[in-house]
């Protein structure tokens, strides 16, 4: 029974975190942070969501010890995601309102490292989260070009508590950002690792918490 109790815990864990984590996404600071902002500062978008996917996937990879539970945690950021965009359309805004974030594919490449390393938590820690910022800019961006027009979105629906600096800005060409692709997979790979440990610490923590 306490085994059993034990690990529903765990996934209710997963669960509860994994909300919060797309609450962060699509309520940051009173505005809908991805489709006002992914487009204009993909940058800074590809770098928060790598990093946040990858903390929060890796933790519960390690403290269940299955492969599969970040694709699992992914998932349920997704589901709630697409509840909060069919929210937004019942209250009159369009459909292209919020555009979801892609996880599943970056947290299905951390599984398949912890998986085909045989469980290396350094492994996945350096490998693993190299792949989830080189690639969740890569499938972000497929989902951006297939949205009618984000930034329309974001100058005909502003949101009445945006700052005026933070209003959507129009893209600016020719810029040290002129590939945000690229830059933002570079900084993610760069940044999503040492996130990735710090994870996998939150995990160690936790159990010597446990058993205290």
């Amino acid at each position: 029974l306490m085994v059993w109790l034990r690990r529903t815990t765990h996934y209710l864990f997963i669960v509860v975190v994994a909300v919060n984590s797309t609450l962060l996404t699509i309520n940051a600071g009173d505005y809908i942070f991805y489709t006002d902002w992914a487009w204009t500062s993909f940058v800074v978008f590809s770098i928060s969501q790598s990093t946040m996917l990858v903390v929060g996937a890796i933790y519960y990879m390690l403290f269940t010890g299955v492969p599969g539970t970040a694709t699992y945690y992914a998932t349920i950021m997704t589901i709630y995601t697409w509840v909060a965009k069919g929210a937004w359309f019942a209250l009159g805004y369009p459909y292209d309102f919020i555009a979801v974030p892609v996880w599943i594919p970056s947290a299905m490449l951390l599984d398949l490292t912890y998986w085909a390393t045989r469980r290396n938590k350094h492994a996945a820690i350096i490998i693993g989260g190299t792949l989830v910022g080189l690639s969740l800019q890569l499938f972000n961006m497929i989902n951006l070009l297939l949205v009618r027009d984000p930034l329309e979105m974001a100058f005909k629906y502003p949101r009445p508590t945006l700052p005026p600096y933070m209003t959507p800005i129009e893209p600016q060409v020719g810029k040290f950002y002129n590939s945000p692709v690229a830059l933002g997979s570079g900084a993610g790979a760069v940044l999503s690792v040492p996130i990735a440990a710090l994870g996998a610490k939150l995990n160690t923590w936790t159990y010597r918490w446990m058993a205290a």
